[in-house]
């Protein structure tokens, strides 16, 4: 799906950012770094740990100092694409008590499901946001190229 809305995006317009938002390229590359550093070590410590502690990355303390040396749009969803396969391939071998499984966060407490839930939420606002971004839609992208061929 991110490589759909970007595909056809110039290099220098995934920079561009209205006021007060990530450009395109900060969202591809938080989709990436979220998967890896938080939302995966999440699932992992739940699975293996009883109730873990665990803390969520904050965006505007990760983005003033990730790392941008891996950002070319090429390498970012490729990046993203390696890292949501390997968090897949953990959810395919859930089992129903797995989803039972329990996290914490601050004065929270939730199951594995219900984070599951969460996570799918948080992508789902980032994609709208960068739909909004490249100011095209996942649809129109996909409509758009199946008029083309």
């Amino acid at each position: 799906m991110l490589a759909h809305l970007v595909a056809e995006v110039a290099d220098d317009a995934l920079d561009t950012a209205s006021p007060g938002e990530w450009s395109a390229r900060t969202i591809l590359a938080h989709f990436r770094d979220d998967e890896y550093l938080c939302m995966r070590v999440a699932l992992e410590r739940m699975l293996a740990e009883d109730v873990p502690s665990l803390r969520f990355l904050e965006g505007h303390e990760w983005e003033p100092g990730r790392n941008r040396t891996r950002d070319r749009k090429e390498v970012l969803l490729a990046g993203f694409a390696l890292q949501r396969q390997a968090s897949l391939d953990i959810l395919n071998g859930l089992r129903p008590e797995d989803l039972r499984r329990r996290g914490r966060s601050g004065v929270s407490e939730f199951s594995v499901e219900q984070f599951l839930e969460s996570w799918a939420g948080h992508d789902g606002e980032h994609i709208a946001q960068l739909e909004r971004a490249v100011g095209d839609t996942y649809e129109q992208a996909i409509e758009r190229r199946m008029h083309r061929e």
